[in-house]
């Protein structure tokens, strides 16, 4: 048996089945990796944001503080009109290159005692520190020990504590502020993980726009009831009045449409008005504000010269307004990945129903 040597000498090449995305894009980061690429302004960016769409059942309000002087709050969640005076809960944001130890932290937990202790603030309800790699095991094993907490704060309080908490004087740990911090509630500390955090914000608007990794699955559509519903009168009467122009013949209620013709083109757009409708629920609970908004501007200002010209009826201009609505070419809107040419005639209705555009001439 002979050896063929040239076919030893080459590599073999492995077969890799990449998608048009991953060529555009490169390979998909779980967001939790993603996390740690991030720069510090950039984590309290992402927890800004994650505070103020996951928890506004909890929230009246979520603000941010940054630059000198913030007296250690970095985000956070009024619970009411009385903000720091009131019922609030604190975001404490850290990015560092490894778990959040107690030397880490420990001018933080001083700058709550010293900054509540001159009612700069009341007290936090809780307090969370807010880190991708989130807390090691002894700072971990604090947070499960008041006691502990409190002991060992004291004890590295002229070391890490009295020079860190403002610029302008130490803060020595004098009988007054010793009693305050002996009754200070240390159990309102606690950490919270990248993994909760992406957890939640995974069913956010928003969690698409930042971390990448395609829209999610859109619900079936609803199909239309058999009766008109009051939020479809406007473009259904103008339907109505289209269908009486091509035929000569006033139509005020669907029933008395006799053309099998137009008694399915009817059928068809109301299908299509509560496919739109469901792609509008969709865009709200699955990208930014505004996003589906822009999509009606785009399709308005693609089908207005056609609206705009010379038809023969009002049915007429109905076909071919929605016929350049499925004719456009759309490809900066998010959502366009997850449409149909039935969400398009929709929209059309959309925009009768919002008066911008018209199907009849009265």
């Amino acid at each position: 048996m002979t050896t063929n040597w040239e076919d030893i000498k080459k590599p073999l090449t492995p077969t890799i089945v990449v998608t048009a995305a991953q060529v555009s894009n490169g390979p998909v980061i779980p967001p939790q990796q993603r996390l740690l690429t991030y720069s510090p302004n950039d984590w309290e960016d992402f927890v800004e944001e994650w505070a103020y769409y996951c928890l506004t059942a909890e929230y009246d309000h979520v603000q941010r503080f940054s630059g000198a002087g913030d007296m250690g709050i970095d985000v956070a969640g009024f619970c009411d009109d009385q903000r720091l005076m009131g019922v609030w809960d604190n975001y404490q944001c850290k990015h560092y290159d490894h778990a959040l130890r107690p030397s880490d932290v420990w001018s933080e937990f001083g700058k709550v005692i010293w900054y509540s202790y001159n009612g700069e603030y009341t007290v936090p309800r809780r307090y969370y520190f807010v880190s991708p790699r989130g807390a090691g095991t002894s700072l971990s094993r604090l947070f499960s020990n008041a006691t502990k907490l409190r002991e060992d704060l004291i004890a590295n309080w002229d070391k890490s504590v009295k020079a860190a908490i403002t610029t302008t004087q130490e803060v020595l740990l004098d009988s007054k502020l010793k009693s305050y911090v002996d009754a200070f509630d240390f159990s309102i500390f606690d950490a919270k993980t990248a993994l909760q955090l992406v957890g939640d914000h995974r069913t956010t608007p928003v969690h698409a726009a930042r971390f990448g990794g395609g829209l999610p699955i859109r619900p079936a559509s609803e199909k239309p009831p058999q009766e008109v519903a009051a939020t479809e009168s406007r473009y259904v009467t103008q339907l109505l009045g289209a269908y009486g122009e091509h035929t000569g013949m006033a139509v005020t209620d669907p029933s008395a449409l006799s053309m099998p013709k137009l008694k399915d083109h009817f059928r068809r757009q109301r299908e299509a008005f509560y496919e739109a409708e469901s792609l509008r629920v969709f865009a709200r609970d699955s990208v930014p504000p505004g996003t589906f908004e822009s999509l009606l501007d785009d399709i308005h200002d693609g089908v207005i010269d056609t609206h705009d010209g010379n038809h023969v009826d009002g049915y007429q201009k109905v076909c071919a307004v929605t016929k350049a609505a499925r004719d456009m070419q759309i490809t900066a809107n998010a959502l366009i990945t997850c449409t149909n040419p039935k969400d398009r005639d929709g929209i059309c209705h959309q925009l009768v129903n919002e008066e911008r555009i018209r199907w009849t001439k009265s």
